[in-house]
C-alpha cells in the first residue's frame, strides 16, 4: 500500500520597492507591503518552526523566496525602516489604550494587537537578530525546509518563450541569487505565477533543475493521460520531473475556511475608519492612510459599516481565543479531506507514494488569514499522530527514472488559468516597451562582449533595471487596483533607466553621477554580469 503524503509549498516573493533614507516616509504605503509580511508572515513562520522543533516533530514545508524579497529582508536600510515601522505603532497603540479606556471590551484588543507588535519588534531584533534569512537557512539545513529558487525577478515567463536568452538570464540570475543568500544550491525551481509554455522544461534541465510545480491543468490536459493523475510526479520528455498542484483547495474560495466569521476580519483597520484627528499621533499632515495592524473586529455581519467607536454591539469584536479553536477544527477537516483523497487513490495507482501539493502565496498566512500558519501548525501536528506524512518535494524523488513521461500543457495559477490577467487591457501597454528593451539587451551583450571599467557599470545597471521592469508584479499591482499608479510609475522609471543606458552606449558618453546614483537607488543583483544576455554558441 502506497503511503500517504502532503507537499505544503510557499511562494515567498515581493515587488521591488526601495526607497532608501528619508523617502521611506514618502513612499510608506508601498514599504508597507513588505512591512506587513515581515510581521504577517515571516516572523510566525520561524516562530511556528522553532515551536515545531522544541517538540521534535518531523516534517518538511517547501519554500521559495525571491531574490527581490531576499535582498531587502537582507538590506540593513530596509531592516532600520522596518523597526521605526514598528515603533510608530507601538506609539499608536499607547495612543488607542488611551482612546478606547472607557470601552473595555475593545481595550482586551487594543492590547491584543499592541502586544503582538511589540513582541514582532523583540523577535525581529533580539531573537533573529534582524537577520531572517540566516535563520531560515539554518532550519533548512536542518531539514524542516526545503528550499526552490526561483527567477530573478518575478516573470511571467510565457511572455518571452520567444526570446530563449531572457529565459535564460531570469532562471540563471535566479539559481545564482538563491546560492548567494542561503549558501546552497537549490534541487527544484518555483516558476512565478506557475506560468508553463512548452520549452521552458528544457531551460531549468540545462541549468541543472530537477523538478517543478505546474498548475493541475498542465498535466491533466496533457495528449498523454497522467495515469496517476494529480497523486503521483511525472516527466517531461527531457526528465525534468513535475509535480501537479492539487486544485481542491479548502482553504479559500466562498463558504471555506478563511471566509468563517469567527476570523478576524483582516480588512478592518482603523488606519481606514478613524478621523484624521484621532489618528494625528501615527500619520503625517497630508500624507496618505495606510494598514496600522490594530484590527479589532471578526469577519461577523454585524453593523460592518458603522465606524470602530460608533458601533453599538460587540458580537463582532475579535476573539483571539475562539478564533484558535476554529482553526484547530479546520486543521481537522483539511487534513481528514486530503486522507480520504490519498485513501482512494492508493487502492487504484501503482506507486510507492501518493501525494497532493497545496501550494499556496506565502502572503496568506498571516496577512489575508491571519490565523492562517497556526492553522498550518496545527495540520503538521495533527499529520504527526496519523498516517499521513507532510513532505518535501526531495522525499519523493526516488526512482524517478520510472515516472511516466508526458508533455505538460501550457498554463498558470493566475487568471483562469492562463495567466491573462498579467496582459489585459489595463497593464498590456507594458508589453511592448520591456519586450524592446530585452530585444536592445541581448543585442548590447553580444555588440559588447568583453568591455570593462565604466562601460561595464553601465551595461550591469541596463540589466538590473530590465529585470526589474520585466517582473510582472508591477502588471498584477495595475490589475488589480493595488497603488497602480505606483507600480505604473515604478515600471517606467526602469524602462527610462534602460532607454538612457542604450543611448548612451551608443553615443558612447554618460554620465558618471547618474550612473552612480542609480545604482545606489537599486542596489539588487550586485553581482549581476550583462553578458548573461548573450546568445548561447
Amino acid at each position: 500500500m502506497p503511503d500517504k503524503n502532503v507537499i505544503f509549498m510557499l511562494d515567498a516573493h515581493q515587488a521591488y520597492i526601495y526607497h532608501p533614507g528619508d523617502e521611506c516616509k514618502k513612499y510608506a504605503a508601498e514599504n508597507a507591503l513588505l512591512f506587513q509580511a515581515i510581521s504577517g508572515t515571516y516572523i510566525p513562520l520561524l516562530n511556528m518552526l522553532a515551536s515545531l522543533e522544541n517538540d521534535k516533530i518531523r516534517f518538511k514545508l517547501a519554500v521559495a523566496f525571491s531574490a527581490p524579497l531576499c535582498t531587502l529582508l537582507s538590506d540593513p536600510v530596509v531592516q532600520k525602516q522596518y523597526i521605526d515601522w514598528l515603533d510608530r505603532r507601538i506609539e499608536l497603540g499607547h495612543s488607542e489604550l488611551e482612546r478606547c479606556r472607557k470601552l473595555p471590551e475593545l481595550t482586551v484588543n487594543v492590547k491584543f494587537c499592541l502586544e503582538k507588535i511589540k513582541q514582532d519588534r523583540f523577535d525581529f531584533t533580539e531573537r533573529y537578530e534582524q537577520n531572517l534569512l540566516k535563520y531560515f537557512t539554518l532550519y533548512a539545513r536542518k531539514g524542516y525546509l526545503e528550499l526552490l529558487a526561483t527567477t530573478g525577478t518575478y516573470i511571467f515567463l510565457p511572455h518571452y518563450a520567444d526570446i530563449p536568452e531572457i529565459l535564460n538570464a531570469q532562471v540563471e540570475t535566479g539559481l545564482y541569487a538563491h546560492k548567494h543568500f542561503f549558501g546552497m544550491p537549490a534541487d527544484g525551481f518555483w516558476l512565478p505565477y506557475m506560468g508553463y509554455t512548452v520549452g521552458i522544461e528544457k531551460v531549468l534541465h540545462a541549468y541543472g533543475v530537477n523538478y517543478t510545480v505546474l498548475d493541475s491543468q498542465s498535466i491533466l490536459f496533457s495528449e498523454t493521460e497522467p495515469v496517476n493523475g494529480l497523486f503521483a510526479p511525472v516527466r517531461c520528455t527531457n526528465s525534468l520531473t513535475v509535480f501537479g498542484r492539487d486544485s481542491d483547495n479548502q482553504t479559500r474560495g466562498e463558504n471555506q475556511f478563511i471566509q468563517n466569521s469567527i476570523y478576524r476580519d483582516q480588512g478592518r483597520d482603523i488606519g481606514f475608519e478613524l478621523s484624521a484627528e484621532q489618528l494625528s499621533c501615527f500619520y503625517d499632515k497630508g500624507s496618505e492612510r495606510q494598514p496600522t495592524g490594530y484590527r479589532y473586529w471578526s469577519n461577523g455581519e454585524t453593523e460592518r459599516r458603522q465606524p470602530a467607536e460608533n458601533r453599538s454591539r460587540t458580537e463582532d469584536l475579535y476573539n483571539p481565543e475562539a478564533a484558535l479553536k476554529q482553526a484547530e477544527a479546520d486543521a481537522e477537516e483539511f487534513l481528514e479531506h486530503k486522507r480520504s483523497r490519498l485513501e482512494a487513490a492508493a487502492a487504484l495507482v501503482d506507486v510507492p507514494h501518493v501525494s497532493l501539493v497545496c501550494s499556496y502565496d506565502a502572503n496568506l498566512f498571516g496577512q489575508t488569514w491571519y490565523e492562517g500558519l497556526y492553522w498550518l501548525e496545527q495540520v503538521i501536528r495533527k499529520a504527526a499522530d496519523s498516517d499521513i506524512r507532510i513532505a518535501g518535494f526531495s522525499d519523493l524523488l526516488q526512482n524517478d527514472y520510472t515516472f511516466q513521461k508526458i508533455q505538460p500543457y501550457p498554463s498558470a495559477a493566475y487568471g483562469t488559468g492562463y495567466g491573462e490577467d498579467l496582459l489585459d487591457s489595463t497593464n498590456g501597454w507594458m508589453m511592448r516597451y520591456v519586450r524592446k528593451a530585452s530585444l536592445r539587451m541581448v543585442e548590447l551583450a553580444g555588440f559588447f562582449p568583453d568591455d570593462t571599467g565604466l562601460k561595464a557599470r553601465l551595461l550591469n545597471l541596463g540589466a538590473r533595471e530590465l529585470m526589474i521592469a520585466q517582473s510582472s508584479e508591477w502588471a498584477k499591482m495595475i490589475h488589480e487596483g493595488w497603488n497602480p499608479e505606483y507600480a505604473a510609475a515604478r515600471f517606467r522609471e526602469s524602462i527610462l533607466a534602460f532607454t538612457r543606458v542604450f543611448d548612451s552606449l551608443g553615443s558612447n558618453t554618460v554620465s558618471t553621477e547618474w550612473l552612480t546614483s542609480l545604482e545606489h537607488a537599486h542596489p539588487i543583483f550586485p553581482w549581476i554580469n550583462y553578458r548573461i544576455f548573450s546568445r548561447k554558441k
